[in-house]
């Protein structure tokens, strides 16, 4: 993959955010991480931090897959 195809990959755009995006930026503002997502993108935080989003993410899935079943 060239530089350009890899740089554009890892550039953060919150104008331009999937369903999926909006709820992991929506996670990281919860947790307080919100201004370094805007600074340095996703590749700004640990993998803690990185982890502890997906696990929320997995969740909020996992509930409102349940209540629109309900």
């Amino acid at each position: 993959m060239s530089k350009k195809k890899k740089q554009e990959k890892n550039i953060f755009d919150p104008e331009h955010m999937t369903q999926e995006e909006l709820l992991k930026f929506e996670i990281a503002e919860e947790l307080g991480l919100k201004e370094r997502v805007l600074s340095g993108g996703w590749k700004a935080l640990t993998s803690k931090e990185s982890g502890r989003i997906g696990g929320l993410m997995t969740k909020r899935k996992r509930q409102l897959r349940e209540e629109s079943l309900q």
